[in-house]
């Protein structure tokens, strides 16, 4: 992501991925590369965005879910600041887009400057987040065959055994 003023101001902002886990960690750096304004200080946000309606009947509620001062003072050419964000602390919800094209939750990453007159420069970049599936379970029908397959002496390979026999194919002494 790249935040920038022609001729004044020039900012990078790397970070590891565009996919994160609902409990995972946003590492990345801001780098400077080129600073001319006076920056007061900067700040970095997590906005969630919902979305509701179709057409002109188009809802948004944003809701800013973290925000961290991650700068204060006028930084230099050349400096980088780490980024570190821990997600597992917020009650986050897994993206979601275009459901049933009505109904949609987007994530941003929002980094915001400002400057010693008090204008605000920011630049969004939207962050996909994901839960891990659930296990899933044999069907009830499926289990039962395996407990009649254990009942009959046959083994998961189909191969019968006889009463006295070990799975290794020995006799019992």
């Amino acid at each position: 992501m790249e935040v920038g003023i022609e001729d004044c101001l020039h900012i990078e902002f790397e970070y590891n991925k565009s996919k994160y886990h609902l409990k995972d960690v946003i590492v990345g750096k801001i780098y400077f590369l080129l600073v001319r304004i006076k920056i007061k200080h900067m700040e970095i946000d997590i906005i969630k965005r919902e979305t509701t309606g179709t057409g002109p009947n188009v809802y948004h509620e944003n809701d800013t879910i973290a925000k961290y001062e991650i700068m204060d003072g006028a930084p230099v050419r050349g400096e980088s600041i780490p980024i570190r964000l821990f997600l597992a602390g917020y009650e986050l919800t897994p993206t979601m887009r275009d459901i049933n094209k009505k109904f949609s939750v987007r994530y941003y990453l929002n980094l915001v400057l400002i400057d010693e007159e008090e204008r605000r420069y920011f630049k969004q970049q939207e962050v996909v987040l994901w839960r891990k599936g659930d296990i899933v379970r044999k069907s009830m029908s499926h289990q039962a065959a395996i407990a009649s397959q254990r009942f009959e002496g046959t083994t998961s390979l189909g191969e019968v055994r006889t009463p006295g026999q070990l799975s290794d194919g020995n006799s019992r002494q």
